[in-house]
């Protein structure tokens, strides 16, 4: 079994970094008023929260393209859409058409941040949920086993893949 390397100093500190002024930016959000020691003291959290960030979750390799990530969105809102209308219309037509079932759906995404990210997005839309792994795998409950379960997740992998990049390091 392979262990991960630890991330280099530079990398945990740029990272620490990026983090730092995600999490100062909500602090800045959240805040009511601009005084001063407001925002020393949204500073200083700001630092604490992204040093135990770090620490609890340390950069790997592999990152992520925010603006492909972002261009799936209008895909995921019409998908979401286009599902919700097939529960709909099956949950209210009197012979309710369900096979409901568990269908594996082969992953090529590694165990971690995109494997994670992808059960999280298609456990979002209607008819699947992702309720295990198994041998490297996802398992989903569906509405239909009838329909293209599998070939529909395996096609949504793929347009994710384009939002994750490998080998880099991770800057947040």
């Amino acid at each position: 079994m392979n262990a991960a390397k630890p991330p280099a100093p530079a990398s945990s500190l740029r990272s620490a970094g990026a983090r730092g002024l995600v999490y100062l930016g909500f602090w800045l959000l959240l805040l009511p008023s601009a005084k001063p020691a407001d925002l020393v003291l949204g500073v200083l959290a700001a630092g604490a929260a992204s040093w135990l960030s770090v620490y609890l979750l340390p950069p790997t390799s592999g990152g992520v393209r925010l603006g492909a990530l972002l261009g799936l969105l209008p895909h995921f809102l019409w998908e979401s859409v286009r599902g919700g209308l097939d529960v709909a219309r099956r949950a209210l037509s009197p012979s309710m058409p369900l096979k409901p079932g568990l269908v594996e759906c082969p992953m090529h995404f590694a165990p971690g941040l995109a494997r994670n990210t992808f059960a999280a997005i298609t456990s979002l839309m209607p008819g699947t949920v992702p309720v295990a792994e198994r041998n490297g795998s996802l398992l989903y409950h569906c509405l239909d086993i009838a329909q293209p379960v599998v070939d529909q997740l395996c096609a949504e992998e793929r347009l994710l893949a384009r939002a994750f990049v490998e080998g880099h390091r991770d800057h947040g």
